[in-house]
């Protein structure tokens, strides 16, 4: 099937436009949605958390909602952007130069706005926008701005946890939508529940049997969680992350700024319908943030299978970073006075 013949297919699926709600978060009749043998609302299967609506809202946005009008013309700006970019030649490397890089057939960032016709993911604080850093976590985001500046690969330490292929960009927890690989799988028992994510293949085992959390002394990369119902809603509240993590939603700005051991999350998972799960989270971190902040967006049922996902093509990228960083050093010493 040629790159033409996928953009139509794209075409066509864009141009029915997902009628819009005030709130994905809704009272739902039992009927709507399949429930296990235990009772317990079906949250089992693939979900697809691709969209092209932003994180934050754009900053020359002063409004909530997108009109209908805008929505169609958003959808269809991005078939064509895909159109335009698959049939693109890829970016040769070029020594001393361009890195290159590999047209869109890789790329699958979606082409449909969350169904909502927010202009935003983030639905707290009501500008839609990450809300100002603490004193304490803006003083260590310039701190750690101006060391990369000077020091952006002296080792793979100074590399994000997603360059060392620890944890996946958009995989979380919490999950983001960005770039490709954007599906996560549920299974369910009644005491578990396992959140599996196409990037980088994290799974999250979460316990609903009331246990304890772990110790606070024991620090893992994805957090320890634990899950509990209320209503129809899964509840899972997660602590416990590793200080080395520095989380922050990439593609969104900030690079320099992340998240600390502090740092806890809520997340809850809500069936609103046979083909829609709400996903909605809230980050507290009053040593970054100076309040919290949440994101709500609908996951999409779909068929499509989990791929296989290599973190580095062959795991020569970091190999190539501290190389490069190398070749950059020894140039400016060459042309040092």
């Amino acid at each position: 099937m040629t790159y033409r013949y996928l953009a139509l297919a794209f075409i066509v699926i864009a141009g029915a436009i997902w009628a819009p709600v005030g709130a994905l978060a809704q009272s739902t009749e039992a009927s709507a949605f399949p429930r296990t043998s235990w009772g317990q609302p079906d949250l089992q299967g693939i979900w697809d958390f691709r969209t092209i609506t932003p994180l934050e809202r754009p900053e020359d946005q002063d409004q909530t909602f997108l009109t209908e009008e805008e929505v169609a013309n958003l959808e269809q700006e991005a078939v064509d952007r895909d159109l335009r970019l698959w049939e693109a030649d890829a970016r040769r490397t070029e020594a001393g130069g361009n890195v290159g890089g590999y047209n869109n057939f890789w790329m699958d960032r979606g082409t449909n706005p969350v169904e909502t016709r927010r202009t935003s993911l983030i639905v707290d604080p009501p500008n839609g926008r990450f809300p100002e850093l603490s004193p304490v976590g803006q003083t260590r985001a310039d701190a750690r701005r101006e060391y990369l500046a000077g020091h952006p690969a002296d080792s793979w330490l100074d590399r994000n946890t997603s360059d060392r292929c620890i944890v996946g960009f958009n995989a979380g927890p919490p999950i983001t939508p960005l770039a490709y690989n954007q599906n996560m799988q549920l299974f369910q028992t009644p005491d578990s529940i396992v959140i599996f994510t196409e990037m980088v293949h994290t799974a999250r085992v979460v316990p609903l049997d009331g246990r304890a959390m772990l110790d606070e002394d024991i620090r893992l990369w994805s957090g320890d969680s634990r899950g509990h119902w209320e209503g129809d809603t899964l509840v899972v509240r997660t602590a416990n992350f590793n200080d080395e993590r520095r989380w922050v939603p990439l593609g969104s700005g900030g690079g320099s700024t992340g998240s600390t051991a502090a740092m806890t999350l809520v997340e809850r998972f809500t069936r609103v319908d046979a083909d829609t799960l709400e996903y909605t989270f809230t980050v507290s971190d009053p040593e970054t943030w100076l309040r919290p902040w949440t994101v709500s967006m609908p996951m999409r049922r779909t068929d499509t299978p989990l791929f296989e996902y290599a973190c580095h093509e062959g795991n020569y990228s970091m190999e190539g970073i501290l190389s490069g960083a190398r070749a950059d050093e020894k140039a400016a010493a060459q042309h040092a006075p």
